[in-house]
């Protein structure tokens, strides 16, 4: 158990005593003025919000307070009964349980008081694209998107096909999905950039190992209070599905291609026999990457904290490599190798990846967390 909280350095705790002091100030203050005769109702309101968000910083606050001054009594009893054997066994003992508590609820508060990306708690939308590699590079992202959906399934979240436009091959030129669960766009976030394969290729008649690429992006899904479309920013497009990518191919308009005027994106889906399921794919869609758009603007004007240390998350960035002749996946960014590749496609092994990111993630919050 001592190994499960190291002990937080001097100027770290120096600085979070900081932070808590002024929580603690700040709770004394709006309690204060809840209790004022002459608090307007937005006063109160306002305040009561703020204190509501404190709650659960507060609380960990006491119990910290609490086991300090626990293990200032014991800290005396050790002192005072250095002749009573027993006596101080058994103080130096209940000393040793309160300290690591005390480090536990440190690492609490820590991690309560470090940057929260407000998006982590929604679901997301997966979108994988074939890069560069012809037909392999399709036939690899229908493999990622089909390894993002079996490890979905494993985590008991659900997965819903958005929209797929296949290839000659019946790979994947496009394909999208909606994934829902608790806090999945906080722990699929670090996924999104270039995914490369070294592999032999069906169409390789001499048994050459081909260097293909597939583009992933992982966007926290959104609504429209959150981007607020306005009817007329939208031209909607309706047209037939068919040929190539058409999961249904039908004769009727079904098709659906809504273009966002202010921006130019444009969204287009066919995977389902209804005009109607389809706008009501796109539109979800088309939020998720304007809420992201939005979100990216405020995140480049705020802070490169991220940008620096994992990755802008961004489709240019090549992030991780998946070697089949030698049954392996690289992740370029935390300089993890996992070998055995067949549980990396099947969903099982993508935890030792995405673990170590936000572990990574956090730590380098930390490190930076005297200078926010």
């Amino acid at each position: 158990m001592a190994d499960e909280y190291p002990p937080l350095s001097t100027d770290l705790i120096k600085i979070m005593e900081q932070r808590l002091s002024a929580i603690e100030h700040r709770s004394n203050y709006l309690q204060d003025l809840i209790n004022q005769p002459t608090a307007t109702a937005t006063e109160y309101s306002t305040a009561n919000k703020e204190l509501r968000r404190l709650e659960s910083s507060l609380d960990l606050i006491k119990q910290l307070r609490a086991k300090q001054k626990e293990i200032d009594g014991l800290s005396s009893l050790l002192n005072d009964c250095q002749e009573d054997k027993d006596m101080h066994d058994m103080a130096a003992g209940e000393l040793m349980e309160a300290v690591e508590e005390e480090k536990r609820l440190q690492h609490l508060l820590l991690k309560s008081l470090l940057p929260k990306d407000d998006a982590d708690d929604r679901d997301c939308i997966l979108e994988v694209r074939a890069g560069t590699g012809g037909e392999e590079a399709s036939l690899f992202a229908m493999d990622i998107f089909k390894m993002y959906e079996k490890h979905s399934q494993k985590k008991g979240w659900k997965f819903d096909i958005v929209d797929i436009m296949e290839s000659d091959l019946k790979g994947y030129k496009e394909a999208s999905g909606a994934i829902s669960g608790s806090g999945v766009y906080g722990k699929l976030k670090y996924e999104s950039g270039i995914h490369r394969v070294q592999r032999v290729p069906v169409t390789e008649k001499s048994g050459r190992v081909h260097t293909s690429a597939v583009s992933v992006a992982i966007l926290p899904q959104a609504d429209q209070v959150d981007v607020q479309l306005r009817n007329e920013d939208l031209r909607i497009d309706t047209y037939r599905s068919g040929g190539s990518g058409g999961q249904h191919a039908n004769t009727t308009n079904s098709a659906v291609r809504i273009t966002h005027i202010p921006t130019g994106m444009t969204v287009s889906i066919q995977d389902e026999r209804s005009q109607h399921m389809n706008k009501a794919k796109a539109l979800k869609v088309l939020c998720a990457k304007l809420y992201e758009m939005e979100r990216s603007r405020l995140h480049t004007s705020r802070s490169k904290l991220r940008s620096e240390q994992i990755g802008s998350g961004d489709r240019s960035e090549r992030i991780r490599t998946y070697n089949f002749p030698q049954g392996r996946v690289t992740d370029h960014r935390v300089g993890i190798t996992h070998h055995s590749i067949d549980d990396v496609m099947q969903g099982e092994s993508l935890d030792i990846f995405i673990d170590a990111l936000l572990l990574r993630q956090e730590m380098d919050a930390i490190a930076s967390f005297g200078s926010m």
